[in-house]
């Protein structure tokens, strides 16, 4: 059969869609307007360190709250724990213990995350030793995870492994600014065992770990850190 020279729109579609496969994607979107300020948050579980709804100005947004950072295992946290692992909760709280001066909260509503982006906005507003933030992910059952942190004050931006109860830096880059009282984007890009890491849209981070990622994902910070958080997003592929 003969083909006529013109090209047509649909043609094109469908040639575009061979070459470039649309994958699916499920997009999710927190933000806190809605909460009660002085409340734990909705969609995540906190378990280390005091995380609650806060206000920024007449916005309602997440904080953590290290300026009384000795007190810093999450009230409930066995039930939480058992409420994301089951019967197996144990494990997670045995590994957990020791990272008892790093803040941690799970997003809720992913069981497990492989690959997309994991974005969140952050404001350092208060920390003589600390001001740090992170997206944490690769949360495993035994307590293990992997986070992507920016720091106000040490201007740095480090991939850390928390890993069979100690903390240790894969990749560690200087000079990333990232002021106080000032709102910034950071975001981690997970292609099989690819982390990218980013801040305020340039990258920092490029790193390939030893397997591919999978685990629950949520929000780090560190020690005495009032940090701020608002309008996590997640795109998963």
């Amino acid at each position: 059969m003969k083909m006529s020279g013109r090209i047509l729109p649909g043609m094109v579609i469908l040639f575009l869609t061979y070459i470039f496969p649309v994958f699916a994607q499920e997009v999710f979107h927190v933000t806190f307007e809605n909460e009660i300020t002085g409340s734990e948050p909705k969609a995540f579980s906190s378990f280390v360190g005091n995380w609650h709804i806060d206000a920024d100005g007449s916005r309602r947004i997440l904080a953590v709250d290290g300026r009384n950072w000795m007190n810093t295992m999450s009230p409930g946290i066995a039930e939480k724990a058992k409420a994301i692992y089951g019967d197996r909760y144990a494990e997670f709280l045995d590994n957990l213990e020791a990272y008892k001066y790093f803040p941690l909260c799970i997003y809720r509503n992913i069981a497990d995350f492989r690959n997309g982006t994991i974005t969140v906005r952050f404001k350092g507003n208060s920390g003589r030793i600390d001001q740090g933030a992170g997206i944490a992910f690769n949360i495993r059952q035994n307590g293990n995870y992997l986070v992507v942190r920016a720091h106000c004050i040490e201007n740095n931006m480090v991939l850390f492994k928390m890993e069979e109860g100690k903390r240790s830096s894969i990749q560690w880059i200087r000079d990333v600014i990232a002021p106080s009282k000032q709102w910034h984007t950071l975001k981690v890009v997970i292609t099989g065992s690819r982390i990218e890491g980013y801040l305020n849209g340039k990258k920092y981070i490029d790193y390939t770990w030893k397997e591919p990622i999978s685990g629950k994902i949520g929000l780090w910070s560190k020690a005495d850190s009032y940090m701020f958080f608002d309008d996590f997003t997640v795109i998963k592929q």
